[in-house]
């Protein structure tokens, strides 16, 4: 597929150097704060964390150390950075009286107490579902670097905002031309339009979590069909993007899978070094993984996630896309495939495959392959063993080398987030609002299972030796 270049003002040399630090500076950073989509740029759902609490009760307030209310729907998964919290969510809770309506609302709160601080909100696209589903609010987990954070809005945009908002009473450039300036409103840095600048046609609604390394950040754009879910309104429109992080300028973009892209495509994008050379991984809505190289977009190679002769029928048929996030582990990714959660269950794939190849490696990169059910989780890594979530709702510990499975646990309710390993323990929680302990290890063994009172549809996240666990309406801070 076509691979435009826009200006570049970076300098391999500069980007590579900028790449290396910011990982190292991750790297660091990950046993503390939580600042991205998979805490660092792998994506592997892993904490350093220690001393997390095996159970709590949300009615006695037992561990519970606050709860912060978000709107009626909250995907926009929880990142922790510098003593501040963010989580997308909707606006069905007002926090200013001048906002109302259905809008995409990114919200800070104090890591400390959860009091809340600032909302950067965005009003819906006109053209309704088609593009901008209602009430979805945000979906894009943020990612924090310094005092920048980075998001993709309900309206398709990449946004830069800085971290204080407008409570520094500061209106910091090069965007100054917010309506919205009150004392608990974002402040906008920067915004790239993917809809009028680059013609991505967003379907139902764009969700990618930014990957930052260095000065680039990489999203999905979500460019997919229209409301036929036959035609791709734009296949030559970027479904792939590498964006300057200080001015919101395009580095690169790649448009695969153009005229193949089956319905959307709503995953969010990893980065590895593999055999000493860093490699960005895009999930592409016809089921193919692309890697390429950072700085230039340069495709490395490319892998069918579909076996052969799988048919897309509409969502109905044995073809599947990709909406979980791939993982690179030791010159490997892992990643399993799934649709829209309103297409039900049906039969699924997940893959272990060998980075170091190039070109077409569909049918030489495979280390494994495990039969599973359709999915929108990401796997996490440890020790030797992955564990995989489907959305049936059943959880797999599965050997990392061979793909042997080791055990399998029933929650007993659809799963739309993904299993996360901290201090020797996996939380993931359900559709019933059910957040389930085990384990990590070869053995099962559940530990506890609590109810948080509305669906768990988010990942937890721990940072600081606090565990976090977002509900569809509410942020529970929860510490022994």
């Amino acid at each position: 597929m076509n691979n435009r270049h826009a200006r570049n003002s970076l300098s391999p040399v500069h980007l590579g150097m900028g790449i290396l630090s910011c990982f190292l500076l991750l790297a660091f950073a990950r046993a503390a704060d939580w600042p991205m989509w998979g805490g660092e740029p792998t994506r592997n759902m892993v904490s350093e964390e220690t001393g997390m609490p095996e159970d709590w009760d949300i009615k006695s307030g037992r561990n519970i150390r606050w709860v912060a209310a978000l709107g009626s729907q909250s995907y926009g998964n929880t990142v922790v950075s510098r003593g501040k919290i963010f989580v997308g969510t909707n606006n069905e809770l007002v926090r200013n009286p001048a906002l109302t309506g259905d809008r995409g609302v990114i919200m800070a709160f104090r890591e400390s107490d959860g009091k809340f601080l600032w909302q950067a909100t965005s009003t819906k696209l006109a053209a309704g579902r088609v593009n901008d589903w209602p009430e979805q609010g945000v979906c894009s987990s943020p990612a924090v670097v310094g005092d920048r954070l980075y998001y993709v809005s309900n309206r398709c945009e990449l946004v830069c905002l800085d971290t204080e908002g407008f409570l520094d009473k500061e209106n910091d450039g090069p965007f100054t031309e917010e309506e919205d300036k009150a004392e608990i409103d974002g402040d906008v840095i920067w915004k790239l339009d993917m809809v009028e600048e680059l013609g991505v046609f967003p379907h139902n609604l764009a969700t990618s979590s930014p990957l930052v390394v260095g000065d680039l950040v990489f999203i999905c754009t979500s460019n997919g069909v229209d409301e036929s879910h036959i035609n791709i309104p734009v296949p030559l429109a970027p479904s792939f993007i590498a964006v300057n992080r200080h001015t919101g300028e395009v580095v690169w973009e790649d448009d695969s899978p153009a005229e193949n892209i089956v319905h959307g495509q709503w995953s969010s994008p990893a980065y590895g070094v593999v055999n000493g050379k860093p490699q960005v991984i895009f999930p592409g809505g016809d089921g193919y993984l692309y890697a390429f190289e950072p700085e230039t977009g340069k495709k490395i190679w490319w892998f069918d996630c579909n076996p052969k002769g799988s048919e897309w029928k509409g969502g109905r048929g044995t073809k599947n896309n990709l909406i979980a996030t791939p993982v690179v582990y030791d010159n490997k990714v892992f990643i399993a495939v799934g649709q829209d959660p309103e297409h039900g269950e049906g039969a699924g794939h997940l893959w272990a495959i060998d980075a170091t190849k190039e070109g077409d490696v569909t049918d030489s990169a495979v280390v494994w392959h495990y039969d599973f059910r359709r999915t929108i989780s990401t796997v996490a890594i440890q020790n030797g063993l992955l564990f995989a979530a489907n959305l049936t709702g059943f959880l797999h510990c599965i050997d990392l080398e061979t793909g042997k499975k080791y055990w399998e646990h029933d929650l007993l309710a659809a799963v739309w987030g993904s299993p996360y390993l901290v201090d020797g323990k996996l939380y993931i929680g359900d559709e019933d609002g059910d957040v389930t302990v085990l384990a990590a290890s070869k053995e099962k063994k559940v530990i506890a299972e609590m109810n948080m009172g509305n669906s768990a549809y988010g990942t937890a996240v721990a940072a600081n030796g606090v565990l976090y666990i977002m509900t569809r309406s509410d942020l529970y801070s929860i510490a022994k």
